[in-house]
């Protein structure tokens, strides 16, 4: 699949904060999302728990999570979101996708909107 980028918006579950807004890279191989640790403190959330992931390269990483509300093309849902490194790229992972029923075309690398979500 190629390279699929969108513009999100993460903030805390009480929107007290500004959000941290930025390009983040459409991961269908990444179940959660992940932005730089230091721009989630920023943005008022904080770390409920830490848990191990798997990289790509097969490596454990055991990294800090919390939740939060992430908002991109016109719709929001709840995510758990990873505590990155200060050099990540921000990850849309598919939990988001799928929560607000869009889908990625692997042919054409663009995101649908779903005429309605599964529950198969």
């Amino acid at each position: 699949m190629g390279i699929t980028k969108v513009t999100a918006a993460i903030s805390d579950l009480n929107k007290s904060k500004p959000a941290y807004e930025s390009l983040f890279l459409v991961d269908t191989g990444a179940i959660d999302c992940m932005a730089p640790a230091s721009e989630l403190h920023k943005a008022g959330i904080t770390v409920r728990g830490k848990a191990v992931y798997e990289l790509a390269n097969g490596e454990p990483f055991e990294v800090e999570y919390g939740y939060a509300i992430i908002s991109f093309l016109g719709s929001e849902t709840v995510v758990q979101v990873i505590f990155g490194p200060e050099n990540t790229e921000p990850i849309l992972g598919v939990v988001a996708l799928e929560n607000v029923g869009i889908d990625v075309d692997p042919v054409t690398n663009t995101l649908k909107k779903m005429v309605a979500k599964s529950l198969k």
